[in-house]
């Protein structure tokens, strides 16, 4: 059976399944039903100096799809808004309770040495505490007052603060990025340089997620108005998977410890994390949608798949797809797939006809059968998009075929129909 016991910078749980931090992580209450339920960690929502916020009601906005799914979750909620030393009593208690699990705690300060500094004396005082995660994301309310994002976009910003926290404790710091700057790994070289054990990302996106068109204002609407918030959820895992992607390829942060975070739902999304080289993963939409007890799905379904791959432990999977992602130019040129459709699971939608003839190539063909159209892909006219594979509602019913031949792999600098190729022996 697959060890799922992990590690990352220095701090140890039973599966790599942590809570982030979020509403779900508030208070004693949420956490301990969390660990019950089997998570593996939780990193406790943030921490701030007292006075603490003052939330609005009315805190969520959702994205759902037409069958009322969670598609993206967007939040103006801001860091814990009860007093701090409420906070590190109730988790000094569950720490003491829970010693197996991950207790690692979120904090955001102004930026001053003063400050952050302080705060995580607070938390390290404690001794409960398995590590610090600084939030340098938060894209909405706590940046308007120069915090979160608003130093996270900044990457001497994010150095500094790191460098700050590491010379004031003695306990494992991980930086939590934003994804909303242009360039993830400015900030992830930024940690590293200011001396960061690990880096978690993403914190949500900022965005507005609808709005709500009978009081013309952005939802969630707060008495008759709107405003930005995080975006979380599903819709973000891609935008997540490319930055953990890009930061384990990156020579500057290659090797840095990883914490995967956007829209993790199911095992399969943690083992894609994983892959791209993320140490463990961090949830926080799945478990607000569904509940704490999703967990024991994750760690079956993980557990259950590392031992059909042979995989033994995290250590053994984690950045196996690395190195498999290239910048575009570094594909193979001579690679040429068709789609395939299976007349046996074909339901007659016409779905695949309709896409490929209006938005791409007009490559499939109607032709008349038995009491039902047939429809056949046109191999001359196909350039393997895959576009219709994805619309079609059927498992399998359409696969895409790799052809086989002899040609050689070129990339697109040395393809010959590259107009701006510059011949081998020239450029020798």
């Amino acid at each position: 059976m697959a060890d799922l016991r992990s590690t990352i910078a220095g701090i140890r749980s039973p599966n790599p399944f942590w809570l982030a931090s979020a509403p779900p992580t508030d208070k004693l209450t949420n956490v301990v039903r969390a660990f019950k339920a089997g998570w593996g960690g939780v990193v406790w929502k943030t921490l701030g100096e007292d006075p603490p916020v003052v939330n609005v009601s009315s805190r969520y906005g959702a994205h759902l799809d037409t069958d009322r799914r969670m598609i993206g979750l967007n939040n103006i909620e801001l860091i814990s808004d009860r007093p701090l030393d409420v906070n590190l009593q109730e988790i000094i208690q569950v720490k003491r309770d829970w010693p197996d699990r991950a207790m690692v705690v979120s904090l955001m300060a102004t930026m001053t040495e003063t400050a952050w500094a302080g705060l995580a004396r607070r938390i390290a005082e404690t001794g409960a505490a398995d590590g610090l995660e600084l939030n340098l994301g938060c894209p909405h309310g706590m940046c308007e007052r120069g915090m979160g994002s608003a130093i996270g976009q900044v990457p001497e910003m994010v150095e500094q603060v790191t460098r700050w926290v590491k010379n004031a404790v003695n306990l494992p710091v991980i930086v939590k990025l934003t994804p909303n700057i242009t360039n993830i790994l400015w900030s992830a070289e930024a940690a590293r340089r200011g001396g960061a054990d690990a880096v978690s990302l993403i914190n949500t996106v900022n965005s507005i997620v609808a709005v709500d068109l009978d009081a013309m204002a952005p939802t969630p609407v707060v008495d008759g108005k709107g405003s930005h918030g995080g975006y979380c959820g599903p819709a973000v895992k891609p935008i997540a998977l490319n930055m953990v992607a890009e930061i384990a390829r990156n020579p500057e942060t290659r090797g840095l410890p990883v914490s995967g975070i956007g829209g993790v739902t199911t095992w399969r999304d943690a083992a894609e994390f994983l892959a791209l080289g993320a140490t463990n993963v961090q949830v926080c939409t799945a478990a607000m949608t569904y509940g704490f007890k999703i967990v024991e799905d994750m760690i079956g379904g993980l557990s259950n798949w590392m031992d059909e791959k042979g995989y033994r432990t995290l250590d053994e999977l984690s950045g196996r797809a690395v190195r498999n992602v290239v910048n575009w130019n570094d594909l193979n040129m001579n690679f040429s797939t068709k789609a395939v459709i299976d007349p046996a699971l074909c339901i007659d939608c016409g779905r695949c006809h309709i896409v490929c003839e209006d938005t791409s190539h007009q490559a499939i063909r109607i032709d008349a059968g038995e009491g039902r159209r047939v429809f056949t892909v046109v191999d001359e006219e196909c350039v393997g998009c895959n576009l219709c594979s994805h619309i079609c509602p059927v498992p399998d019913c359409i696969t895409m075929v790799p052809e086989q031949t002899d040609l050689p792999y070129v990339t697109w600098p040395n393809d010959a129909r590259n107009p701006m190729r510059v011949p081998e022996a020239a450029a020798k």
